[in-house]
């Protein structure tokens, strides 16, 4: 990690970064050494502290996974929103989800902190404890990175992970027709947390009710289950992603990059009681979060045997038809076999 110069803001951190750990000094106060080193003691590792991390090698027969997420303070979370733990497990969690979405398992994590002059140090510590706590599940540790000072706090992680064994990758364009697909994860209750927040308008205002204290959780720190994406390969599974930009948009790239339809079953996607509750209170169709939320990093796949312990069908895969080019075809997703309520999602550019 290394510090270079900046023209970062100066000012009261706690006007900046929603009073989070705004008494202790900033970055800039204790410079480049001591910043890694409250790093290195938040999120400790024996791999971490040199030029570069030395891993041990992947297993025989295996192939190696490389994944990297940028997450933006004001466009990815905002810290009167989220409190800096939870800006490291999101940081994680979406990351390890598209290790997942492969089939693998994650080996080691990286960060890269692009931070504000005036960022309490207290800030840096607690991300990289978010960062350490989630990925300690998976026997993984934060091993490297780099620190610069920059105008805007930017956290970006990149996570290195491991397929292992001859089987092929779960890639994006291996649905075939008569697949049933399938779902491991909750649908809508990170968009549904984020409606919350927006509509109370921040996060001291959501009441102490748990359905909605859970939902707020779901979007600021998504939670992932250890091993499901192995579990699919392991079951057959052929094609997967994550729910990471809205089920529609994500299934649409499943869908072109197949060739393929997706008829997804309405019945399987309803809004469950807590969406029904949050939507009652934001005046929201809670069908929106389900089809175009995003960030639930719910692992969906497709398969043409028994969903794996863990999965449930949610839709079918059918032929493409006599199209006779496949981009002609406006909705390759559909619900009950009519074009979806909603199809936007999330778009970074």
């Amino acid at each position: 990690m290394a510090v270079t110069a900046g023209t970062a803001g100066t000012g009261d951190p706690s006007a900046n970064y929603g009073g989070h750990s705004a008494d202790g000094p900033t970055v800039s106060e204790i410079g480049e050494a001591a910043t890694i080193a409250a790093i290195r003691e938040a999120a400790p590792s024996e791999v971490n502290g040199d030029d570069a991390a030395v891993l041990d090698p992947a297993p025989p027969n295996s192939r190696d996974i490389a994944t990297t997420d940028v997450l933006v303070d004001g466009e990815h979370f905002r810290l009167d929103w989220s409190t800096p733990y939870e800006v490291g497990v999101k940081a994680v969690s979406q990351n390890f989800a598209d290790i997942q979405a492969m089939g693998g398992r994650p080996t080691a994590v990286l960060m890269s902190l692009s931070a504000p002059a005036d960022l309490p140090v207290g800030i840096v510590s607690d991300i990289a404890r978010g960062i350490s706590a989630t990925a300690a599940p998976w026997g993984v540790e934060l091993v490297g990175g780099d620190v610069v000072t920059s105008r805007q706090l930017i956290v970006a992680v990149t996570a290195i992970g491991v397929l292992a064994g001859p089987d092929p990758a779960l890639t994006v364009d291996a649905a075939r027709p008569g697949h049933a697909v399938v779902a491991s994860g909750v649908i809508g209750h990170s968009a549904a947390g984020l409606a919350l927040l927006n509509y109370y308008g921040s996060r001291e205002a959501v009441p102490d009710n748990p359905v909605l204290q859970d939902l707020v959780s779901r979007h600021c720190a998504p939670r992932l289950i250890v091993g499901r994406g192995s579990v699919g390969r392991a079951a057959g599974m052929s094609a997967m992603t994550d729910n990471s930009d809205g089920l529609i948009r994500d299934l649409t790239t499943v869908a072109r990059r197949s060739e393929v339809i997706i008829d997804l079953d309405g019945a399987a996607l309803t809004p469950d009681a807590q969406l029904y509750y949050a939507a009652e209170i934001t005046g929201d169709d809670p069908w929106e979060w389900v089809l175009s939320g995003g960030e639930d990093h719910t692992l969906l796949g497709t398969t043409d045997k028994e969903p794996p312990a863990g999965y449930r069908i949610i839709g079918e895969v059918k032929d493409a038809g006599d199209a006779t080019k496949f981009g002609e075809l406006a909705d390759p997703v559909t619900v009950d076999g009519q074009r979806p309520l909603y199809v936007s999602g999330w778009n970074s550019l």
